[in-house]
């Protein structure tokens, strides 16, 4: 399979070549010219980003800033269209060695027609090779959405399982595969990764997020190596776009009180700052399944983001500066009621001091307004302190990153390039009980990524990056994304890649702590990180989506196959209930993933969202290959959505999930063992919204209304030191039903 990308990457490319070559053959030299707009007066205005391009062609480029365009000739064409969104189209024809002056005229007044369109709160752009989900503002406020682990309750190509029965940590899962093959990026850079790999999605607060783009399969070069099942970039509120003021409160049952406040500020014409600040608390110890244990840990939690933003638009210059700290704390585990006079109890006890920033810089050429040149800087300090029980867990990280992007076309804007180097460093020293593990990552690297647009209907983008690892040495990642639409309604797209990664084990596996489970890394005693070989997988599929008109009302139909093969892959082995052990893969495994939705506003203002996704999910253990456990084969989903006139948002979502393997527990006395797979389960949220005059809104929801809870999460938790203690054996909900309640106040610009 990797060798058919390296040919696509290649044929790609010489294509480009010809095409430019082929466009530049003339009998004179480059097409100058001026595209301008005549007022009343007699006063010409040039007009940026007019569109001038040969007639019976794709082939063309855009004016600069003063209207000036450079065009090589066409050796079978002698006309150029303009075009400008408001203006009538205009048909030149040039003359060698001549400049040209495009004088567009207004489109002619028409009767006044109102077209209304409901934009969807979840969108899949028809014009890009790669298939991105676009998840904005209206579809997040769906859900109480407190903090990004709890985004995606809506979005079924996504699911969300608790790591364990004490923390109460939320892990995400894409394509079967868990939330560390899935990269996380904060505004297209690296964010939720190494010691946060767990917890970092509830670093992110649910109100400040402004958008989320979703990509299945491996994402672009340009972000790096790491993505194998997707990417998920997170945009922050700007302070340049934001309202003025934004604030959110919530509360529910369980004791949970959060407060968020978004603060932006005009600072100059030029200059515009935002503060974003969320705090969290809860006080209230719950046992609502009996087990003598907290279903949801204690704690505070305080994060605070400064941001400043600089635009230029004369001379294409813009900046952005973003620090970010995070302070929390949690504890849980026993009850203060259940504690025995005659033993100590069992307590879990987490605190993180995380400090964050970044800068990013770019500058677009007014003359050419395709080109632009761009560097990203990010730096990170994380420290963490733990016990679980007996065990203590203790990590510091230390992050740079940097990347240095040109954007520019090869003889048109059929031919985009980005191309560019990057700078991943990383020192990580790990402590569990008496065991260290440390280790230094410098990973140096560059990529080449071209995209080709053949008018409409087809569009490619192809990416290839060589990196070199301090470690494991020098490596190559390709990736290629294919677009086809044969009308305005159909589009397929294929997809595929590498994807590479270093494992942090113990961080993204973080629910063995709170266990007895001998930890066991099985390494080679090597200087690699925990003596592993890093993880290597390919991953490949396609997607096709229609889009439909019924009754006068729109919808969209999609299917997707994606498949995930791993070349080596770090296996966590829980076969033994008395041990958890990490080593290389030996043999297969692989993940297939299915699934087909739809859209469709069923009667206005009503939208409904159906999918059904099917997991095959297999890895070899020591024992042979067995279906990866905690996963469900089979999940469906339905949402719906419906908006009165008078500002009533009612909001109803149902998941059912399928059966899901468990590791075995047969080696355990009868009272300890557990069946072989859990049962299926549904699970049913709902919120309504009140809107007064866009500014002031009230939210309530209800969260698992049916209070279906798994029965005892906790293997022995009546005597948490015996060896049969085990909380992460978690398949379902452990809480029961929730009810919230919040409000949000905004003040516009």
């Amino acid at each position: 399979m990797r060798y058919l990308f390296w040919k696509c990457i290649v044929l790609l490319f010489l294509l480009s070549l010809y095409e430019s070559v082929w466009a530049q053959q003339d009998d004179g030299d480059d097409i100058k010219g001026r595209v301008v707009e005549q007022t009343p007066q007699g006063e010409e205005h040039p007009l940026i980003g007019a569109s001038v391009y040969w007639l019976g062609s794709s082939i063309g480029t855009a004016t600069g800033t003063d209207g000036g365009f450079t065009l090589n000739p066409h050796i079978d064409a002698s006309k150029l269209v303009v075009s400008y969104v408001g203006f009538v189209n205009d048909t030149v024809e040039f003359k060698a060695g001549e400049p040209i002056k495009v004088v567009l005229k207004q489109s002619g007044e028409l009767n006044a027609v109102t077209v209304e369109k409901r934009r969807k709160s979840t969108e899949v752009s028809y014009l890009e090779a790669r298939q991105v989900q676009k998840i904005g503002e209206d579809e997040l406020l769906k859900a109480a959405c407190c903090n990004l682990s709890e985004s995606f309750e809506t979005t079924p190509g996504i699911d969300v399982a608790f790591t364990d029965a004490v923390t109460g940590t939320r892990q995400i899962q894409m394509l079967g595969l868990a939330g560390p093959y899935t990269q996380i990026l904060n505004e297209n850079m690296p964010d939720v990764r190494g010691l946060s790999a767990n917890y970092g999605l509830t670093y992110i607060p649910g109100p400040w997020v402004e958008g989320i783009q979703l990509t299945k399969g491996t994402g672009s070069v340009i972000n790096g190596y790491e993505s194998i099942a997707g990417q998920i970039n997170v945009e922050l509120r700007k302070p340049q776009t934001a309202d003025r003021v934004y604030l959110n409160a919530y509360g529910n049952e369980g004791g949970r009180i959060e407060g968020s406040a978004n603060l932006t500020q005009k600072v100059t014409d030029k200059w515009s700052t935002g503060l974003l600040l969320h705090g969290s608390n809860m006080s209230m110890e719950q046992d609502r399944n009996g087990d003598g244990f907290m279903d949801n840990p204690n704690g505070l939690s305080f994060i605070g983001l400064n941001r400043w933003n600089y635009q230029n638009l004369e001379k294409g210059h813009e900046m952005q500066i973003m620090v970010k700290g995070t302070k929390l704390g949690h504890n849980g585990g026993e009850m203060s009621g259940n504690i025995h006079s005659d033993r100590q109890p069992w307590k879990m006890n987490h605190s993180v001091d995380r400090l964050e920033g970044f800068v990013k810089a770019g500058k677009v050429f007014a003359e050419t307004p395709w080109k632009s040149v761009g560097l990203q800087l990010s730096g990170v300090t994380h420290n963490m302190t733990s016990n679980y029980g007996l065990t203590t867990y203790d990590g510091r990280q230390q992050s740079l990153y940097s990347n240095l992007l040109y954007r520019s076309i090869i003889g048109n804007t059929n031919h985009v390039f980005i191309t560019g180097a990057s700078m991943q460093y990383d020192n990580f020293n790990e402590e569990l009980n008496n065991f260290v593990f440390t280790r230094e990552e410098i990973v140096p690297g560059a990529f080449f990524e071209y995209t080709y647009k053949w008018g409409e209907k087809f569009s490619s983008v192809a990416g290839i990056r060589g990196d070199y690892h301090n470690n494991y040495g020098a490596f190559v990642t390709p990736r290629l994304h294919l677009r086809y639409a044969p009308t305005e309604k159909l589009v397929f797209r294929v997809a595929g890649g590498r994807g590479q990664r270093t494992a942090t084990v113990i961080a993204e596996n973080s629910g063995i702590l709170a266990t007895s489970r001998e930890i066991v890394v099985m390494g080679d005693g090597s200087n690699k990180p925990y003596g592993l070989d890093r993880e290597i997988a390919w991953n490949y599929g396609g997607s096709i989506t229609q889009s439909f008109t019924l009754d006068y009302r729109d919808g969209a139909l999609s299917v997707e196959f994606y498949r995930t093969d791993f070349e080596n892959q770090i296996v966590l082995d829980l076969e033994n209930p008395r041990q958890a052990v990490f080593y290389n893969l030996k043999g297969k495994s692989y993940s297939n993933s299915f699934q087909t939705q739809v859209d469709y506003e069923l009667i206005k203002r009503l939208d409904v969202r159906l999918a059904y996704r099917w997991y095959d999910v297999y890895t070899t253990y020591n024992t042979g290959m067995l279906e990866r456990p905690f996963v469900s084969a089979h999940r469906a989903f339905a949402n719906l959505a419906y908006e009165t006139r008078n500002h009533w948002k009612f909001d109803f979502t149902a998941n059912w999930q399928g059966e899901k393997r468990l590791p075995s527990t047969v080696a355990n006395p009868e009272e300890y063992q557990l069946a072989e797979r859990s049962p299926s389960y549904f699970l049913f949220n709902t919120q309504i919204t009140k809107v007064w005059r866009e500014r002031f809104e009230v939210y309530i929801g209800i969260e698992n209304i049916t209070n279906f809870k798994q029965k005892n999460p906790i293997l022995s938790s009546e005597q948490p030191f015996s060896p049969y203690f085990d909380s992460s054996l978690v398949w379902g909900p452990i809480f029961g039903r929730n009810t919230y309640i919040g409000l949000r106040y905004r003040v516009f610009k």
